[in-house]
């Protein structure tokens, strides 16, 4: 099985550069429409931009514009060095939520927020 986890994003061109950044990854595809990172070998992270949902599914969805920041999602990474992602994410112009911390689950995570407002959490265990 193949995973894909899609964010709806506000500008496409402008999240690619962030999470190109944050991730230190080439997107694997960038058309007009849709941007994705492989993760793993099973896992991807894509990119779409909001009219792009609105327009494949017409009325049955809400149009993600029309709540701007609220978050809607939450990207929860498991990496070797949280403390470098996270300030790579800041760096490129992410809202800091969270510094590193322990978390109840035995994870150590650093919180943010992407330019289109969806949570992004980097973590290792601890």
């Amino acid at each position: 099985m193949k995973v894909h986890f899609i964010l709806y994003v506000s500008d496409q061109e402008r999240s690619t550069a962030f999470y190109s950044a944050v991730l230190g990854e080439v997107p694997t595809l960038n058309v007009p429409g849709m941007t994705e990172f492989r993760l793993k070998d099973s896992t991807v992270l894509g990119l779409m931009p909001e009219t792009g949902i609105v327009n494949l599914l017409g009325p049955a969805i809400l149009n993600p514009a029309l709540a701007p920041g609220i978050p809607r999602s939450e990207v929860y990474l498991v990496v070797e060095d949280p403390v470098a992602f996270h300030a790579r994410a800041i760096a490129a112009g992410a809202r800091e939520l969270s510094q590193l911390a322990l978390r109840d689950w035995g994870h150590r995570a650093a919180y943010c927020l992407d330019p289109d407002g969806h949570v992004l959490a980097f973590a290792a265990i601890a």
